[in-house]
């Protein structure tokens, strides 16, 4: 291993990382209500007060998760709008006192304004409640957590009904990657340090991992998005859809699953099939950068955004090439890591107003200055960093003590 290489990587990191979390606790925090404001502007100001369920999960895990696990991180303002931003789940995300269903958009006080017929409001209800039992050690908050679990298994393995989606005849059942995806990420939250969750949940795990490898299509050589739900191609432009991000995304879902399991087999398809041809046919060797979406037959694909370039695709390969790294110590995917690195920090990165842009144009020049909104949070970037030096430091730890030797 390159020290020089993880040590250049670690200081840049840890700085961006500090950067990026000093701009959401300076700027979103909802000191009236509870909550977190996303829809910031390129500075930090507040263009839209909506509040979105999935975004207000997801900033509470990443402050509940930094308190627990980050030292200098460990701070009480830190876990108190953590808590702050619990509370106002626990208070407003079900649409229905009887329902178990999450809403999409609340108002700035926690009135429901819209639902999405999906499972990711609850998914990520479920992640930010579980870690911040974690961080504070109030088990209530797991309690709540492992019962919107329940929920959302009930909806995807036995009867999706309570989602409101209409049964229409020509409506084709398939497995969208995204499902298998969250509920594997969230076997791995849930999991963590205790034995008897692992245990209970271990058997979904499993069909979440087989779930995902149906969608390595083409004989190996393409993941695909959208399959039958017996592991088939589709016709059309639903079937022929890859996202190079989600595939890669999924690879270190998988690697972690396979770490855990020790399969060394999954391991071996979690990154040369996930992660690195989902790479390989997916960056722009013309301007750099993850392209959105493909077809895989080289249509075009019908997305409008397809060949923009988003900051999540490139935070998630940023985890996916160190961690393989870190398992395999394959060199490719150490220089895969410190390619995409070098873009994202080129591209995405606001060194003067800090945070990240989240929506480049294809050659690589800023499209939205946003710096959040419906889908951009305190999340992707801020978690990629936290991993990628949680990852380097153990890197570096043992180069140093190999050249101690």
């Amino acid at each position: 291993m390159d020290l020089q290489v993880l040590r250049f990587w670690h200081k840049r990191i840890s700085q961006e990382l500090d950067a990026v979390m000093n701009f959401w606790l300076q700027h979103s925090h909802d000191e009236e209500y509870g909550g977190f404001f996303t829809c910031l502007s390129q500075d930090g100001k507040v263009y839209d007060d909506l509040k979105y369920v999935w975004l207000q999960g997801r900033q509470v895990w990443m402050y509940s998760r930094l308190y627990r696990k980050v030292p200098r991180f460990r701070r009480p303002e830190l876990l108190q709008a953590a808590k702050a931003g619990g509370e106002f789940l626990l208070q407003h995300a079900r649409v229905s006192p009887t329902s178990q269903k999450c809403a999409f958009v609340l108002t700035r006080d926690g009135r429901p304004m819209k639902i999405q017929r999906t499972i990711f409001s609850e998914c990520f209800y479920v992640l930010g409640l579980d870690e911040l039992g974690r961080a504070t050690g109030e088990l209530r908050y797991q309690k709540e957590a492992l019962t919107m679990m329940e929920a959302i298994v009930h909806w995807v393995r036995e009867d999706p009904s309570e989602l409101g989606r209409p049964d229409l005849m020509g409506a084709v059942p398939h497995d969208a990657m995204a499902v298998p995806m969250m509920l594997l990420n969230l076997v791995d939250q849930l999991s963590e340090g205790d034995a008897e969750t692992a245990s209970r949940f271990r058997e979904l795990g499993s069909w979440s991992a087989q779930r995902i490898l149906m969608h390595v299509q083409r004989n190996g050589m393409a993941v695909l998005e959208n399959v039958s739900e017996d592991g088939k191609e589709l016709p059309g432009c639903m079937g022929r859809q890859q996202n190079p991000g989600h595939a890669i995304e999924a690879g270190w879902f998988l690697l972690r699953w396979a770490q855990r399991q020790h399969d060394s087999a999954l391991l071996s398809q979690a990154v040369e099939k996930f992660m690195k041809q989902p790479f390989q046919s997916g960056w722009d060797t013309e301007h750099g950068g993850l392209l959105a979406f493909q077809d895989v037959d080289g249509l075009c694909p019908t997305q409008l955004e397809w060949k923009m370039k988003l900051w999540w695709p490139h935070t998630e390969a940023m985890i996916a090439f160190l961690m393989g790294f870190a398992e395999t110590r394959d060199q490719e995917l150490l220089e895969l890591f410190s390619q995409v690195a070098e873009y994202s920090f080129a591209k995405f990165s606001d060194p003067e107003r800090h945070e990240w842009v989240g929506y480049l144009t294809q050659e690589g020049k800023v499209a939205l200055s946003i710096k959040g909104g419906p889908f951009k949070g305190c999340f992707h970037v801020p978690r990629a960093l936290y991993m990628c030096e949680e990852i380097l430091e153990s890197l570096i730890r043992v180069a140093e003590s190999t050249s101690h030797d």
